[in-house]
């Protein structure tokens, strides 16, 4: 016999950092708590400038700029009720750091530039971040690029570790025109416009339905 559980079992959004070789994950923060709010903000690409004229008036240059606002947070009050080591020991600096490290460059590669520098090395590649991606439910799996971030810690413990805290971010999410063609981000982006596509034209039908006497 099974009961009703009294609310809906809810997908967790996350970020995940991949590997740009190896295109596997290398860290996935899971939202602790899912934000109440996401703002999106599309920029549309029209031909601008002198040359444009009446022909080409509606022709696209691709794809929108789509920026996204979101407050995460954060909250040890779970962890500490269980007594989980880290997060006595620690509080949520672990959680910080993985979300922070997103926006840093690995520090093999920044030690291996200074060493190329100190060799007398001309041209020195700077390094590659990871690429990030943005999972907000089965519908919504972007490539994303951190534009700002910023941490309002609230509560400490004794041992002035973090135990709660508010992290702001702001993504750009990255298109095919962002990206080559060939890489893994581009082709997540074309697929999340597809399926994009495919939902307008359910809700045109749908709507065609409702306006029919």
């Amino acid at each position: 016999m099974t009961t009703f559980p009294g609310s809906p079992r809810l997908l967790k959004g996350a970020i995940v950092g991949i590997d740009s070789l190896t295109k596997r994950p290398i860290s996935t923060i899971p939202f602790q708590y899912n934000p109440e709010t996401l703002t999106r903000t599309l920029q549309i690409q029209t031909l601008e400038g002198e040359q444009t004229n009446r022909v080409e008036a509606l022709r696209l240059k691709g794809a929108p700029v789509e920026t996204m606002q979101v407050e995460i947070e954060i909250d040890a009050v779970d962890r500490l009720e269980k007594a989980e080591i880290s997060t006595v020991t620690l509080g949520i600096h672990p959680q910080l750091a993985a979300l922070e490290l997103l926006t840093y460059p690995d520090t093999i590669q920044v030690g291996l530039n200074a060493l190329k520098s100190a060799v007398g090395m001309l041209e020195i590649i700077p390094t590659e971040a990871p690429m990030t991606l943005l999972i907000w439910g089965v519908k919504r799996v972007l490539p994303v690029r951190l534009t700002s971030f910023s941490v309002t810690e609230e509560a400490y413990d004794a041992s002035l570790n973090p135990i709660r805290a508010k992290v702001s971010l702001g993504l750009r999410v990255l298109n095919y025109d962002d990206l080559p063609w060939s890489s893994f981000g581009a082709k997540l982006f074309f697929v999340h416009q597809v399926q994009k596509e495919l939902m307008a034209q359910i809700g045109i039908a749908t709507s065609a339905v409702n306006i029919l006497p």
